[in-house]
């Protein structure tokens, strides 16, 4: 597997330098998606300071960690993860696509979306899928409902392991959702506890993706009601915003319910499909990214990108970046997985991809042509709007035009710079 860790003036996008040098207002607009009505690039007023409310960042993180593999059982994958605007990076991550021993045709993979901090998210990355194994179920002469069964009991296992060491190492009081594939020959296996999801793409389509465990859905609003608790502000006793987690010991305190009946439970869903020839790619992902695009949305982005990107890992960094400029504050993780069967990039697809390029190019340009018209100077945030407001076909499947901001932006600076050329030069008075 090789990892990287991109230094921020590498990894930080072109376009985002220029918006943020241009004006902190303007990343208000383009991020969060907000109406900045009169509001232009050339905005300089200092006294007027715009600050994201704690726990989040004046400006997002953008450096990425990024890995990529294969399994010798035919699979490729990549992984990215950012910080964002959130003040702490709390998301954690597993990629095992080979287990040891007699499972080495088996792979795990694993998101963590930890809150209130980070220590349970880190420890179950590291530490969850041994508790599934010590449980004796998963096995080469594979048997589904002990998979099944062994999965939900590592579960319960680590939870009440983790309390234990709480109460003994006074850890900080996090919990973290968790949303898994284990993949055998024969079968996937989907894991979730909590609003982390993952998803599977076949034949071209949404195939199968985990539910969120939500507070307010009727299952999970019943068991924390008869746990003593309350669903406020969609929220388990106006705290919490999920219903299942694990850590989150402050929840689990009911003395005479179970572990599995507590106002936050630890135990997974899980469930199984049969592999498919057909079957195109995994996404498992945190909530940060599942806020901004909807399952749909991301399975259409994902597969139009592979057609015209053969690096895996620059895909999980595009949909971080869409997910942030769409208006995520969270955390971002993400792992792709493909399968034979994923698409592959084609000279029809990258052809359609130049094209498209070139017909932003030209919309900009045009942008441009109003603002000289009006004797106004380049404004990014108006060639944006501008832009965000045709209809330019060709564009990726759910991601739109905020998916080809590197174009725009390039487009920008070049017409920028020939405008700047021309500009007569500030002789000043040094001659007098």
């Amino acid at each position: 597997m090789r990892t990287a860790r991109r230094a921020s003036n590498v990894e930080v996008p072109s376009f985002l330098r220029q918006l943020v040098k241009e004006t902190g207002k303007m990343v208000t607009f383009f991020f969060k998606g907000e109406k900045a009505e009169g509001v232009s690039a050339d905005l300089e007023d200092e006294d007027e300071d715009w600050v994201l409310p704690s726990p989040y960042l004046e400006r997002p993180i953008l450096e990425k960690h990024t890995a990529e593999g294969e399994a010798r059982w035919g699979a490729t994958y990549a992984l990215a993860s950012m910080q964002g605007w959130r003040a702490e990076m709390e998301d954690a991550h597993t990629c095992t696509p080979e287990i040891d021993g007699e499972l080495s045709d088996w792979g795990y993979f694993a998101v963590f979306d930890g809150h209130a901090g980070s220590t349970v998210a880190q420890y179950c990355s590291q530490n969850l899928l041994d508790h599934i194994l010590a449980t004796g179920t998963v096995k080469a002469e594979e048997d589904k409902q002990d998979v099944m069964d062994g999965i939900r009991e590592g579960f319960l296992r680590i939870d009440k392991h983790m309390q234990n060491l709480a109460r003994r190492d006074n850890w900080d009081p996090s919990g973290s959702t968790a949303a898994a594939v284990l993949i055998s020959p024969r079968h996937i296996y989907f894991v979730n506890c909590g609003d982390s999801r993952t998803l599977l793409c076949r034949d071209e389509q949404v195939c199968f993706y985990t539910e969120d465990h939500k507070p307010v859905n009727p299952r999970e609003k019943e068991r924390i009601q008869n746990a003593g608790g309350s669903v406020t502000l969609q929220r388990v006793n106006g705290s919490l915003a999920v219903s299942r987690a694990l850590g989150d010991f402050g929840f689990k305190e009911v003395e005479w319910r179970t572990q599995t009946e507590q106002l936050v439970s630890p135990e997974p869903e899980v469930f199984e499909l049969e592999r498919s020839p057909d079957d195109e790619f995994l996404i498992l992902a945190c909530d940060g990214v599942w806020d901004a695009m909807s399952n749909e949305e991301l399975c259409e982005f994902v597969r139009s990108r592979l057609q015209v990107c053969d690096d895996l890992r620059e895909v999980c960094t595009q949909v971080i970046d869409l997910c942030l400029y769409k208006g995520s504050l969270d955390n971002m993780s993400i792992i792709i997985i493909c399968f034979p069967s994923a698409p592959q990039v084609s000279p029809e697809a990258l052809q359609r991809e130049a094209e498209l390029e070139e017909a932003i190019e030209g919309r900009v340009a045009e942008a441009f042509k109003v603002l000289r018209s009006r004797d106004e100077d380049p404004d990014l945030l108006y060639v944006m709007k501008f832009l965000a407001s045709d209809t330019i076909s060709g564009l990726p499947p759910g991601g739109g035009i905020t998916s080809k901001r590197d174009c725009i932006i390039s487009a920008y600076q070049k017409l920028t710079a020939a405008y700047r050329q021309q500009e007569p030069e500030d002789t000043g008075d040094e001659s007098c």
